[in-house]
């Protein structure tokens, strides 16, 4: 049987890059104190710890185990710092009073115990911090057991049941909140997928009803979801939780408020410039790929179009991650107090250029491409090609000048490799444009993004272990010419002297320790930016609704698989909400009513009947721009002119509207979800319960116990009493494990072999 491991902290003794002799040894030094002081720092904590060897040379990994004893007191300390801060001190439901800690809970109270500052009642081990810069991570173990029974549970009839009870007791609450967000999503998908069914196929395309019921849809979910996350919260005991939250390591005390945020303001104009570059970039890119790619017709035409997916991956990524440094360096220049407002800063400076990158598209194409995509086309050739008769509606605008004839030479803008002819820019056009662009977010993109998290990682792995495999075995006493660090070769007396049972627990756990650790940031940003497509865009294409709905289907199980399989076990975390995405959310039900009735103001078919009774077409001012604009006639501007004031006047009322149904629909749901559901009963009654026995001087007995948990027992009587007792001692003796550490041993051989 392995041992019972809490913790596991990552230590790296040297550094990856190429280092001199000298460098070599002053790192060593350094990592020897630094280790030593780990260690001590653990013990005197009241902990076990020991270290083992990682996967390469210098690698370090300490294994932390917590006597029950003091978890008894850590829960009591909690506890205590709960009801002080109005806090349940027990789960609803829980009549008896002493309830088990689930593993979740245990983790979570040894890891804040461990990474806490000190004046927060911590150990202080923050990764990568100035003391603790050789610290890499602090992580935990999967329970292999739980997450193979876990994924045989998802069983066709049950893929859209979430037992949140089970999530909760493993992962903690934002795991259970996501979990518990991406099934009610899933359920409430069904209105609009049945929606969208029956509007494909037996509706008119941009339909007012469609659009309607989406919209009414969108704010009823969200507003659903608002009371529905607060329910659970109190089913959790986690309702005002960051009340009580730790502190972060890097933030700064005494720092005031309107420095904050003075500083918070400061940022949006950063966010605003890189969203303007964002915005050109993407723009650039479409017109290249939609009219400039369309007008060559030189050798090698037919693969042009794929130029803007190149530039699009080549440029775009790189973007993103530019500003993600930069969002991170003003988060951290913020000095948040807790990582929830961190979380929270972070997650809307990125989550705001990742929502522009998914929807500018189609908002290019649905109020430029397709409204004037004939007349753009035509300007296209006008300002590409001297020579070509500009249109009438643009002959004053010096649409021909000759000094753009050499430039034009050099850039090869001849007639034989450009199609010149104006009328045929009409049918270079794509009628289907907006409609392929939301298959390609809602169907294709979607499978490539499952086969990204639950595929790619398996060829991932294989394409490192057949690299490995090929790699000669570095002769003793040799320097890897790579890292300028010599690769550890493990002999037969340096392997764990545990047996089998041991070598086989640590083979794994380096296995878990090069996995990448697990975010909901991720998640999360996949579910919001689906949840826009489906309210705001899909009265393009009704069908995206039905993709949705069947790709969370398969969204729920893959995401439980990726984080059992290709992440760390994520630390449990004490929430009460899903923090910024329900304020993204909420922003996207807004957009949806705007974008919406636009929709339908620029492309429902109407019709009307004269007073002859004849049926006549009726002319759109859409279709008057189109005829218009571009035709030299002065009621073309006019007509641009009336479109634009009349669907900013659609969407100003739509606004309004939004808001006056967001008030009553939160209204009803508050009255018919909130007010008089159990658990708002039961929460009552508790309180009251509380209230009495404190009154009656109840818990005096327990506050006079709770001054025994501000220090650890000593060491050696708390060691005594954890031994476990194991099957057959003589395949594994658990005590060997604690006695054997290899730390020192290790950090000494980087500076040996090197000589």
């Amino acid at each position: 049987m392995p041992p019972h491991v809490d913790l596991v902290i990552t230590f790296r003794a040297t550094k990856k890059t190429s280092l001199s002799k000298q460098q070599i040894r002053e790192d060593s030094r350094k990592a020897e104190q630094q280790y030593t002081r780990l260690i001590q720092t653990l013990t005197k904590g009241g902990l076990r710890a020991v270290g083992r060897r990682g996967e390469s040379l210098g690698h370090l990994l300490v294994f932390i185990s917590c006597p029950s004893s003091y978890v008894d007191s850590l829960t009591k300390r909690e506890r205590h710092s709960d009801f002080l801060s109005g806090l349940p001190i027990k789960p609803l439901g829980s009549e008896a009073e002493n309830i088990s800690l689930s593993p979740a809970d245990r983790i979570r109270l040894i890891y804040d115990y461990v990474t806490s500052i000190s004046s927060d009642g911590g150990l202080g081990i923050v990764p990568r911090s100035s003391d603790w810069d050789l610290v890499e991570s602090v992580m935990t173990l999967h329970d292999r057991a739980f997450n193979d029974a876990w994924i045989r549970s998802w069983t066709p009839r049950q893929i859209a049941s979430v037992e949140l009870a089970k999530i909760r007791g493993q992962f903690g609450d934002s795991v259970a909140l996501y979990f518990a967000f991406l099934s009610s999503y899933t359920k409430a998908l069904v209105f609009p997928a049945a929606l969208g069914f029956v509007f494909y196929f037996f509706g008119i395309p941009y339909s007012p009803l469609y659009s309607s019921l989406v919209c009414i849809w969108s704010v009823v979910f969200v507003e659903w979801w608002r009371i529905r996350e607060r329910i659970l919260s109190i089913r959790f005991g986690t309702e005002g939780s960051f009340r009580v939250e730790k502190r972060r390591a890097d933030y700064k005390p005494g720092f005031s408020w309107w420095k904050r945020d003075s500083r918070i303001f400061a940022s949006i104009p950063l966010l605003l410039l890189f969203s303007g570059i964002l915005f050109a970039m993407l723009t650039g890119i479409f017109v290249f790929e939609a009219f400039v790619t369309q007008l060559y017709t030189g050798p090698g035409h037919q693969y042009i179009s794929f130029s803007p997916t190149i530039l699009f991956v080549a440029l775009i990524p790189q973007f993103l991650k530019l500003w993600q440094i930069l969002a991170v360096w003003l988060t951290n220049w913020e000095n948040h107090a807790h990582h929830s407002s961190y979380d929270r800063s972070l997650t809307l400076k990125t989550f705001a250029l990742s929502a522009l990158v998914a929807y500018l598209g189609l908002g290019l194409s649905a109020f430029v491409y397709v409204p004037f995509g004939e007349g753009v086309m035509q300007v296209m050739q006008v300002l590409l090609f001297k020579g070509v008769e500009a249109p009438q509606g643009f002959q004053g605008h010096n649409a021909t000048v000759s000094a753009e004839a050499s430039v034009k030479t050099l850039l090869g803008l001849s007639e034989g490799l450009w199609d010149v002819n104006k009328s045929n820019a009409k049918h270079k056009l794509n009628p289907g444009r907006l409609k392929d662009q939301m298959f390609a977010y809602t169907v294709t993109n979607q499978a490539v993004n499952t086969f990204v998290e639950v595929g790619m990682p398996f060829i991932l792995r294989a394409l490192v272990s057949f690299r490995n495999g090929k790699k000669s075995t570095p002769v003793p006493g040799t320097l890897n010419e790579k890292n300028g660090v010599k690769k550890r070769v493990v002999f037969e007396d340096e392997k764990e002297k545990g047996g089998l049972i041991e070598r086989e627990f640590l083979d794994a756990v380096r296995e878990e320790v090069a996995l990448p650790e697990y975010e909901t940031f991720q998640d999360y940003s996949e579910m919001v930016t689906q949840f826009g497509y489906v309210a705001v865009w899909s009265s393009i294409w009704p069908l995206a609704s039905v993709m949705a709905l069947l790709n969370n289907f398969l969204e729920l199980r893959s995401d439980a698989f990726k984080m059992t399989v290709h992440n760390r076990r994520p630390i449990p975390t004490r929430t009460d909400t899903i923090g910024p995405w329900l304020d993204a959310l909420t922003f996207l039900s807004w957009l949806s009513a705007l974008i919406n009735s636009a929709l339908v103001y620029l492309f429902s078919p109407r019709s009307q009947t004269n007073c002859s009774a004849t049926p006549s077409v009726h002319i759109s001012q859409l279709d008057k721009v189109n005829q218009q604009l571009f035709s030299g006639k002065d009621e073309g501007l006019a007509a641009t002119k009336e479109l634009l004031m009349t669907v900013l006047l659609i969407t100003f009322a739509a606004s309004h509207g939004y808001l006056f149904l967001r008030v009553v629909v939160r209204h009803l749901i508050e009255k018919v979800f909130w007010e008089g559901s159990k658990e708002v009963e039961e929460k009552e009654k508790v309180d009251r319960e509380i209230k009495n026995k404190f009154l009656q001087g109840f818990l005096v007995e327990d506050r006079q116990k709770s001054q025994s948990i501000v220090h650890p027992v000593e060491e050696s009587s708390v060691v005594a009493g954890e031994e476990r007792q194991i099957g057959d001692a003589a395949d594994f003796d658990v005590s060997s494990f604690w006695d054997n550490d290899e730390g020192l041993e290790e950090i000494s051989r980087v500076s040996k072999e090197i000589r």
